[in-house]
This record gives C-alpha cells, structure tokens and sequence, in this order.
C-alpha cells in the first residue's frame, strides 16, 4: 500500500435510466507526438461509463484498450495506477516523510517520451490522426486524480470534449470522456521540463560562472505565489508573477517555456543554457493540495505549510528585519540556493563598519561582519528547514550576488559546520564585499568559493581592512599617474599602503573580469587571476584618498556602488559572465588559449610601466627629505609588496597565455556527456542573441597591435593619463 491507496467504491447510479440501454463499445489508444502507442503498452486502466459501472483493463502492445458491452453514453478514461517499480528516482518521491508525490505509471511512461518539436510547443497533427474517428490531446494531469504536483495544463489544438463530462453528471468528473462505438485516439503530451545546466563538479567552470549569475539576479524578485499569504483557504495556487522564482520553476520550465528575463527592466535576452530532463528530474517546487498534505490545511492559520514558505525567504518588514531574500530548490543531483542582499542594508554596514564586528558562531573561529552575519542565520534557517525535508546526499551549489556574496560565505561554513551532516558545497559569488577577518579565512580555507569580481566594481573592495582598525592615510590626495595603461590599470598609493592583513580579508578563489582596450572604440576581455591590489582594489585605494579624520568619506562612494554598471548583475555580472563563456567557447573550438598575444603585449606593457612607477614612487619616497617616520615605512613596504604582485601578476598572465582550455573548464561535469552537451549546445545557439558578435566576448582581430599608436578613450596612447579622483564622486 502507497499513501496514496485507497478504497474505490463504483455504485450505480441510484438515478439509472428504467431500461438503460447496453451493448455498446469503446476503443481508445494512447499514443506519444510521434503517434507511436509503445510508450503506453501494458498500463492498467479503468474505465467508468454513464451508469457509473467499473471495467478494468491493460492496455495492449500499441498502446490500445477497449472496453465490450459498456451502457449506452459516454465513458471516462482514468490510468491512476501508482508506479510499482524499482527505479530510485521515483521511489523516494514516493516514500519520502515531506510532501511524498502520488506518481502513477502513466507519468513515468509520459516523462519517458520527448517532444516532436524542440520547443515544447504542441503538435498540429499526428500520424495515428489516419485511423482516429476522434482525436484529442491530453495531459497527464487530465487521466489521474492527484495532479497538484504536475505541470500547469497548456493550450491544446485538440482538447478533450468536456461537454461529454457534463453528459455523464458525476461519473464524469475524473478522466477523459469518450464517445462510444468509436476508434478514439489520445496523444499524451511527454511530461518534460527544461533545467538550467549547472556542473556538480568542484572545479570552476564557464558555464556555471554565467548559469549562476543568472540564478543570483533571480533572487532579487518575489516569490510569485498567488495568493501569497496564509492563510490560503483555495485548493491551489499559481505562479503568475514574472519574473520570479516561483514561476520560473513552478510554472515556465515545468511547462518547458525556455523563458530568460530574470529582472523586470531586463531587456537584452540572456538566456540560460537549458537540459530537457524528465519531469520529475526538474528543480521542484513542492505541490500545494490540502486535501492531501495536512500541512496545507488552512485551519493552521500562520503555520500553513505553502510553496513560498518552503522555498522562499523574505525578511523585508518582519522583527529583527535584516532586509534579505533568498530561495532554494533542489532535485535528486543538487540543492540550489540563491541569496540577494539590498543596498540599504550594505550601506548601514558601511557606515557602522566599525560596529559590525562579531565572533563567528560559539566557538568564534574568526570575527566577521554583524550585518552580514545576522542576515546569514535567517538564510541558515530557511536551508535547514527545506534540507531536513529533501536533502538525501545532493551537492549544494551556492551562489549570491553583492551583500547575498557576503552572506553566502558565512552560510556555506555554517553549513559546513553543522553536526552529523557533511555537505558538499560549490559556492559562486558576484561582486561580495568581504564579510570576515583572516582568522575565519583561514579556517574556511577548504570552502569551494569562486568569486567573480567585475573589472572597477568597488563593492568588492569593502569592507577595507583599515576599515576596523582607523589607522590615519599620511597621504592625502596623493594619486599616482600611470603612463600607456590601458583604462582601469591604475592605483592610487595612498591605500595600498594600509592594505597591510588587517580583520577583513577577502575569501575564495578569485575570478576577475577585466575589458582591455585598443583604442578606436575596439576592446575584448579576459577573465584571470591577477594578484596585485593595483588592478583587484583599484576601488578600495580610490576610497582611501577622502577621509576625515583618517577615515573615508562614504556617502559619495555609497553613491557610487549603486548607480554603477560595473556592480549591476543585468548591466554588468550578466553580461560580463556571458561574454566571458563566449570567448571561453571559441578558444576552445579553435584550440587556443584564453589569451591572446595582441592581449598579452597590451597588458605586459601597462604591467611593466605599473612597475616602473611604483619603484619611481618608492625612490621619491625614500629620498625624501622629510623625517623618515613610521606612515614612510609603512608605504614603502607596501610599495614594495604591490611590486612583487604585479610581478605575481604578469607570471599569472603568462601562463595563462600559454595553455590551453579543455572542455571541463567550460562546461564542468556536462564535458564528460557529449550527446547531451550537444543537444543542449543546439538548443542555446538556436536563439540569435547568442549568436551576437560581441566584442567583449571576442578575440581582439590581427590588425589590433596597428591601433595601439591611435587613441585610447580620447587620450593619445604615450602622453601621461592622470586618473581625477574627484570625478569618481
């Protein structure tokens, strides 16, 4: 017995006809959009007719039944037999303590058959049409009792005859009804759904770099539940909002839309790259039926149980507010959960910064940022809660853009720290600020953490270390002019000397998105690992040159994180992340390395006179003829660390231009299933947007060295570039 079993009582109908008339027949065969009736041999059927009398039969070899001698009137055709097999996938969907689903045979025989168009879309004829008297198209949901947890129901060319329904009163009100003494034929949509591909391999990867990005920047959307709010006293509920979670992976790619808009002003399409997986493969949200899950039942007033209270955090307006939203979904391979954190909320940090320092759970392994910290044990709560439900041993992918970066570091060690439990975590963060001190670092220094950092995004940059500590900037104002670099190379000294290992350290395995420019309105991109503060905190040395009374002045640099592309997911991460999969496609398919040596010379060069200004600043510096004090010694030291990371820097470079990508750092574990990466590759470029040449995410052309000699954003390349600080603000 499955939770689902129950006694079926078939009464005849106290209202029977004085002669109801007999002797009449009905055939019906259920065919996939290929009209092959296959997929559907052997399934058990029942079959109810105007009287309300019961026949029960199996399906044949193609697909066909028939039931001999039934009363005269339409019938109804149900299959709601319960899946009785082996196979893992189903049988823990059907056992498990929360939400169980009530999976029949015929969903897992639907989700075994795929589409005659790549779309999704319906079928406009079907070749078993030749020898129907009646054809219609039907979905899994219309043959079986229990449908909460199916797909929403789409438009059909053929629909069913729902007037018959009415003709046969009560007998009619479950399955499809049919017109008796004819040949009916019954096309059975395939029950499957489109999924973000998402690698569970450690190793970063391209494709899970932009897949991600996108996933973040859906964290910042409602939910989409109507109604939203318990309690909900209907039988259902929808997920209309768009876009949202909620109809992204409730509604959309459960119905196989290859939607793509993941911010409401988003108007170029990105989309994702998508798998056709059976549905029950999908990223779930969990059905909502109160007949059949007593945690759904409106008498628990606010402690209804509903698919935006499993799924959704939003902690906008409640007590102890921390202002942040998040959602998580999972499916047997993986447990997404995508973390948005507000500019209020960062901008209150950063002018407490000094306040928001707090030990790291009981045994305060490290200190790390208040705000941050509390907005993270609501985010730990909600994945707790939705873990102890579904987690049966998946990879936990992570990721969390700006403030959600933050408070995605601090939920991952949380996590990994939880008693009993030994989640294998993939954590992926856009522009985050950094959320704790060198002690917590270390200690969390196993985490898989990728965080991408888009080229002058000055998010990343704060918390500063000197921020805790208010050591004074002895040199105000002082900005160092870089000669023949290409725009955004460029530091200022005074900072870089206070970036000396104080409380906040940045965490995880850098990935920075840097344009590189040519001149005459030509750039490309690379994505690398630079290692010196001139290029990776540019920002944060900019944010040290205004102070009072040796601290920043903030509210023009708040100003500044929030009207700038380089920190927008749509205007700057999605783009950027796109770009970068891009360019990592074609150095793949022509068998060359993410640098090219037009690229190469361009940097080498700005990195080379980088180095000869700093050495040219530490020999002012040290020839000086002011008292050699403390603030000097400190500057020169940092001088000469800054030195030796461009240095770090140009090696990493170098390397890089002399290897060669492979599959496994584009696509992750999908390098290792050719047909599927394939399939899934024809379906992404089929859409014109991806077949844009963008200069971002091209190659620079062979004739790119002649442009060095011409312009460089209205500067002459050879003449001094003077960064104005005051035009930052």
């Amino acid at each position: 017995m499955t939770p689902f079993d129950e006694e079926v009582k078939h009464p005849l109908n106290s209202r029977m006809f004085a002669c109801p008339t007999q002797g009449k027949w009905t055939r019906f065969q259920l065919v996939d959009e290929n009209g092959e009736g296959q997929p559907y041999a052997g399934l058990a059927y029942k079959v109810i007719d105007a009287e309300g009398q019961v026949y029960e039969g199996k399906l044949d070899g193609t697909g066909t039944g028939k039931v001999e001698n039934h009363f005269a009137g339409p019938i109804a055709l149900i299959l709601e037999a319960h899946y009785q097999g082996q196979e893992l996938a189903y049988v823990r969907r059907i056992q498990r303590p929360h939400y169980p689903l009530p999976i029949t045979d015929l969903q897992v025989r639907a989700e075994q058959t795929r589409y005659f168009h790549n779309d999704g879309s319906r079928t406009q004829s079907n070749p078993a049409q030749a020898c129907a008297d009646f054809f219609c198209q039907v979905e899994v949901r219309h043959l079986v009792k229990h449908v909460a947890h199916l797909p929403p129901e789409v438009e059909a060319h053929y629909p069913p005859n729902k007037h018959w329904a009415k003709l046969m009163r009560e007998h009619g009100r479950q399955g499809v009804c049919l017109l008796p003494n004819k040949n009916n034929v019954l096309e059975v949509r395939p029950l499957r759904a489109l999924r973000p591909m998402l690698s569970t391999d450690s190793q970063f990867c391209a494709l899970n770099l932009y897949q991600l990005a996108l996933m973040a920047t859906l964290s910042y959307n409602p939910f989409g539940q109507v109604p939203e709010k318990p309690p909900i006293r209907a039988k259902t509920v929808s997920f209309p909002v768009q876009p949202s979670m909620g109809n992204w992976f409730g509604d959309a790619l459960a119905k196989f839309d290859e939607i793509w808009k993941v911010d409401p002003g988003q108007t170029s399409a990105h989309y994702p790259l998508y798998e056709d997986v059976p549905y029950s493969k999908r990223l779930e949200i969990v059905p909502f039926d109160p007949d059949l899950y007593p945690s759904n039942s409106p008498d628990l007033e606010d402690k209804q149980e509903h698919p935006a209270s499993i799924h959704f955090l939003d902690d906008l307006e409640q007590i102890n507010s921390t202002d942040t939203q998040a959602f998580i979904t999972h499916n047997d391979e993986l447990v997404l959960i995508s973390v948005r954190g507000t500019s209020e909320l960062l901008a209150d940090a950063l002018r407490d910064a000094d306040a928001f320092q707090t030990p790291f759970g009981k045994e305060g392994l490290g200190k790390v940022h208040r705000g941050f910290y509390d907005a993270a044990l609501k985010v730990y709560e909600l994945s707790i809660n939705y873990l102890e439900k579904f987690y049966t041993g998946q990879k936990l992918i992570i990721c969390g853009h700006s403030l959600g970066g933050a408070i995605t570091l601090l939920l991952s060690k949380m996590l990994r720290r939880r008693a009993d439990y030994d989640y294998k975590i993939v954590l992926y963060t856009y522009g985050a600020p950094r959320a704790a001190d060198s002690t917590f670092v270390k200690g969390a220094a196993d985490l898989v953490h990728y965080r991408m950092v888009n080229h002058n995004d000055p998010v990343p940059s704060v918390p500063a270390p000197w921020m805790n500590t208010k050591p004074r900037v002895y040199l105000p104002g002082a900005a160092l002019t870089f000669f023949n670099a290409p725009l955004g190379i460029a530091g200022f000294v005074a900072g870089i000397a206070n970036l000396t290992g104080e409380p906040y350290e940045h965490h995880g395995t850098l990935q920075h998105f840097m344009p590189v420019a040519f001149g005459a309105n030509k750039m490309s991109s690379i994505m690398w690992e630079p290692g010196c503060d001139t290029i990776t905190e540019h920002a944060a040395c900019t944010l040290a040159i205004h102070q009072n009374n040796g601290l920043p002045e903030r509210s023009g640099f708040i100003s500044q994180i929030f009207d700038s592309d380089n920190h927008s997911m749509v205007g700057g991460y999605i783009p950027g992340c796109w770009a970068a999969l891009r360019r990592w496609q074609e150095a793949l398919k022509l068998k060359r390395s993410l640098v090219t040596y037009d690229e190469f010379e361009h940097i080498r060069i700005a990195l080379a006179t980088i180095t000869e200004q700093l050495r040219s600043k530490r020999r002012m510096l040290s020839d000086s003829p002011t008292p050699y004090n403390r603030a000097i010694e400190l500057t020169i030291d940092a001088l000469n660390r800054e030195i030796d990371k461009v240095h770090m820097t140009f090696e990493r470079l170098k390397r890089l231009q002399q290897s060669t990508i492979n599959e496994a750092r584009v696509y992750g574990a999908f390098s290792t299933q050719p047909d599927l990466l394939s399939e899934c590759l024809l379906r992404w470029d089929a859409h014109p947007e991806n077949k844009v040449p963008e200069q971002l995410a091209m190659a620079p052309t062979a004739d790119a060295n002649d442009e060095r000699l011409g312009l460089l954003h209205g500067r002459v390349i050879g003449t001094p570039f003077t960064v104005s600080i005051d035009s930052l603000f």
